[in-house]
Formats: structure tokens, C-alpha cells, sequence
């Protein structure tokens, strides 16, 4: 009876605690950044939280933007409030989110984001409550709302140079792992084991090529090694949330650098399976095609011009679209619905791994339609198109196609010359259309596949 009355007390006595982990405190001399590199806003968020009696640190990305000189764009404040608790402080505010409940607070059109110190998972909170925390049966996390303290939040953050906290009533930085440090080397390194951290999260494969890529920073080996072997998680994970991550891929600046740290680790065949299978069949041509696209993207960012997803999926996905049309055109189609199939199939099977929302796949749709129409400019034809909304973005990716070493017969400069022309010189340029290379083919011929954009694909062959 006494051994049954004590035996919990004993097995309660053998679990260690796992020991409390103490952070390296940065002075302001040490870490040289101050609040004035912060926005007004988030320090005023922080301020007001530590008043109301929570602890409230600046963290992640405006940190590690801050002591890199680089101004942050967003910022993000980690407290002990629970979401409730802050947007009872603050009324320009909402919760959103239910696999990560976070706050949003609203000043104008800056959005500062707040979230609760998270910690690690327990099998009883799965037990208990699945609304709070919850896996799979692979390990990746499908729900964290366990709240825990600054060491807990720190653990739970993926990589140590998002792990850093700065407390904006003295300017210290409280840094929980190495990331201080790793920030100096240019590392980046994933808290904790790292297969297991991309088994919780296969996006923080993706999360890796981003920073490699944005930052100019180097993978640690230890989190390095497993990307090759794993990629295949990101088939499990929903297509709308890889939409917004290749968003931020190839959309920020740096789409060169991570379309080749993305075929580095294997991860752009899992992204984009049919031009992957393309690239193997013309690699010279369709990674040309794919650098000339995120290049012209980059510069347009560069130089704040606006960009738009409709164009880089329409890029995306023309390897695709080509090598299919041709197959069905092998197979008896005319060319015209052919293009019209192969360009309804791709989009169907794409969207299965990355959900492109229709604001954006039926541009892309036009934009591929465009070619087909480029070269017919007899009549009125030429002028019809040149009003088509459209015209210009379908002009562009013609001149995109032929950067890339298809061949047009100088269809990208005779629409160059016919929108600087006047209205006497485009009726001259069009009567000298020959009927081979302007007017439309006449249905009675047999064999019109001459006229899908596709066969310049097979110029490297």
C-alpha cells in the first residue's frame, strides 16, 4: 500500500527539469542598434504592453535587418500576453489565425504584428485540447497555440538569427542561442535538430532558401544536409500557403539567386514538377528562358516598378505548356486547341502544388493566348491587338521568348516598330504582311502545327 501511495511521488522525483537556459545580454555599445532604427509604432506597441505589466520585445526579422543596416520593413513584437489580453489593450486591433493565433494591431497602413510567446508541445496538450496544439503523424505541426515564456518563444523560432529580442525601454538585446553571432558569420542555422524542425514545418526548407538568398548568407552545414532528403515533404503542405511562400521566393528581389538555390536542393522540382520535367528535356533553353524571366523581375523591383504574379507564372509554367502542346499535337490535335488543352491541363495539374488564385491564372491564360495571336496582324487584326489590355504584357513575354533563343522571324521587332509608328506607316507595314508570315492560316490546310510558339523549344536540341 505505501509503495503504491509513494510511487508517483518517486517518479515524479526522477524527471529532470530541463535546466533554464541564460541569454547573452547585449549592451547598446555592443550591438549598436537603438530604437530609432525601429518604427515609432512598434516601439510604442511594446512600450505600451510592458506598462500594462507583460513582458514585450521587438523581434525576428527587424532585429536581424537592424544590425545587418539594412531598415526594416515589418515588425513584429513577442509579449507574455495572450492574444486576448493584447487586443484588449489595444482597439486598432484584431486576432487573426487559427494554427498560429496572432494580433494585428492597425496604425494607418502599417501593420505591426504581435504574437504570445510560444512554447514547446507536449503530448498532453494534444490529448487535452487539440484547438491548442496538434501534429501529424509525420510530426509537422498542424496547430501552436501552447503559450510559454522568452526562453520557451526562443526555442520554438527557427532560426537563430530570428531569435533575438530587443527591449526597447534599455536598448539591450537578449540573444538565446548564437544568433548574434551566426548574423556576424553569415549563417544561417536552424534551432535545434533540423531534420526534426523541417519535419514540424517543411516550409522552413523554403524559409532557408529565402534568407540564403535575400541576405546573401551562407546554409550551416547541420541545416544544410536534410533539404535534398525531405523535399518531398512540401507535397503535404496546402497548396494556398506555397502560393504566398513563392511569392516571397521570387517576388522580393532575389529571384536569380533562389531559383538556383532552390535546383540546388532539389526543392524546385517539388514547386514546379511539369517545368521541371521540361527543364530535363531542354535544360539550356528552359533555364534560359526561367534566369531571363527573374531577371527582368528583379530589375523591375529593383528600380520599383511594379511586378505581378499573372507574368512570372506565365513564365513558370511556358515550359510546360510548350512540351505539351506538342505532345498533343502529336497525338492529332490542331495547333490552336492544342495550345488552348495544354494550357488547361498545366494550370489544373500546377495548382494542385500551388494554388495560383484566378486574378492571376486567367491573366496568365491571356497572356499565353497573346502568342498565339502575336503573329496574325493582317487588317485590322494588328490594331485590335495593340487595344487589348493585354497586349502589353503578351508583348513582353514575345520579347522574353526571344531573348531566350526562340525564333520568331522578327516578330518582336516588327511590333516594336508598329507601336512607334505612325497611322500611315502601320497600314504600309501591313500591306507588306506577306501571307506566309501575317495573314491567318486558311482552315483548309492540313498541317497548320507550324503555327503553336512551341517548336522554337527544340532549338537546342
Amino acid at each position: 500500500m505505501l509503495k503504491k501511495l509513494f510511487k508517483p511521488f518517486r517518479l515524479s522525483r526522477q524527471r529532470k527539469e530541463p535546466k533554464p537556459m541564460q541569454p547573452t545580454i547585449l549592451d547598446a555599445h555592443e550591438h549598436r542598434i537603438n530604437c530609432a532604427h525601429f518604427s515609432r509604432n512598434s516601439a510604442n506597441v511594446a512600450v505600451r504592453l510592458q506598462q500594462a505589466g507583460f513582458e514585450a520585445y521587438l523581434v525576428g526579422g527587424c532585429v536581424r535587418d537592424s544590425l545587418l543596416g539594412v531598415t526594416p520593413k515589418d515588425f513584429d513584437v513577442a509579449t507574455s500576453a495572450t492574444p486576448e489580453q493584447v487586443r484588449y489593450e489595444f482597439r486598432n486591433s484584431r486576432i487573426i489565425g487559427r494554427r498560429f493565433k496572432l494580433v494585428h494591431v492597425h496604425f494607418g497602413r502599417e501593420l505591426i504584428e504581435v504574437a504570445t510567446f510560444r512554447s514547446n508541445h507536449s503530448q498532453d496538450d494534444e490529448e487535452n485540447n487539440s484547438d491548442i496544439s496538434s501534429h501529424d503523424a509525420s510530426g509537422r505541426i498542424l496547430r501552436d497555440n501552447v503559450y510559454g515564456n522568452m526562453e520557451d518563444d526562443a526555442q520554438r523560432r527557427d532560426f537563430t538569427m530570428n531569435a533575438l529580442y530587443f527591449d526597447v525601454s534599455n536598448e539591450k538585446i537578449h540573444d538565446y542561442s548564437t544568433g548574434f553571432a551566426d548574423i556576424k558569420r553569415r549563417l544561417i542555422r536552424l534551432i535545434g535538430d533540423p531534420e526534426q524542425r523541417y519535419l514540424e514545418d517543411p516550409v522552413r526548407m523554403l524559409r532557408a532558401i529565402r534568407f540564403a538568398a535575400k541576405l546573401d548568407f551562407d546554409i550551416e552545414d547541420d541545416t544544410a544536409e536534410p533539404i535534398r532528403r525531405l523535399a518531398h515533404l512540401l507535397r503535404d503542405i496546402p497548396s494556398a500557403r506555397l502560393y504566398e511562400e513563392v511569392l516571397k521566393l521570387f517576388l522580393s528581389g532575389y529571384a536569380v539567386r533562389t531559383y538556383e538555390l532552390l535546383r540546388e536542393y532539389n526543392l524546385f522540382d517539388e514547386l514546379f514538377p511539369g517545368t521541371a520535367k521540361a527543364l530535363a528535356k531542354q535544360p539550356e533553353y528552359v533555364d534560359r528562358l526561367l534566369r531571363n524571366a527573374f531577371k527582368n523581375t528583379d530589375h523591375r523591383i529593383s528600380i520599383d516598378r511594379p511586378v505581378t504574379p499573372a507574368f512570372l507564372f506565365a513564365a513558370l509554367l511556358w515550359p510546360a505548356l510548350t512540351t505539351r502542346a506538342v505532345s498533343l499535337q502529336n497525338d492529332g490535335m490542331h495547333a490552336l486547341p492544342a495550345m488552348q488543352e495544354a494550357a488547361h491541363q498545366v494550370l489544373l495539374e500546377q495548382v494542385q502544388r500551388i494554388a495560383v488564385p484566378k486574378r492571376f491564372s486567367l491573366p496568365t491564360r491571356e497572356i499565353w493566348d497573346m502568342q498565339e495571336r502575336l503573329p496574325r496582324r493582317a487588317g485590322k487584326r494588328a490594331d485590335t491587338l495593340l487595344a487589348n489590355p493585354r497586349f502589353r504584357a503578351g508583348y513582353d513575354f514575345l520579347l522574353l521568348r526571344e531573348e531566350s533563343g526562340e525564333q520568331t522571324q522578327g516578330l518582336g521587332d516588327w511590333w516594336t516598330d508598329y507601336q512607334d509608328a505612325s497611322d500611315s506607316q502601320r497600314r504600309e507595314m501591313i500591306s507588306n504582311l506577306s501571307t506566309k508570315s501575317g495573314a491567318p492560316r486558311k482552315r483548309r490546310r492540313s498541317k497548320p502545327r507550324s503555327k503553336i510558339p512551341a517548336p522554337a523549344v527544340q532549338s537546342d536540341e
